[in-house]
């Protein structure tokens, strides 16, 4: 995996990254590709799961946020 595929996912919405996991599970699934490209295969799917936790993180922090900001109005 190169620095441009990496700065390549770094910039993928949620729904673009979740996508394109998903083919690239059914691809190594599927199997019969040599041990190099399984492995870049693989890479790219794991630099892709990062980019989709990076996105629920953020999603989970906001609703945090919304719900503290919402507690402390109540009070």
């Amino acid at each position: 995996m190169t620095d441009s595929d990496l700065a390549e996912i770094s910039t993928f919405g949620y729904e673009r990254a979740r996508d394109e996991l998903v083919n690239v599970v059914k691809m190594l699934e599927q199997g019969g590709m040599d041990l190099d490209d399984s492995l870049a295969l693989w890479e790219r799917g794991e630099a892709l799961a990062t980019r989709c936790e990076e996105h629920l993180a953020g999603a989970r922090k906001r609703v945090e946020d919304a719900l503290s900001r919402r507690d402390a109005e109540s009070e």
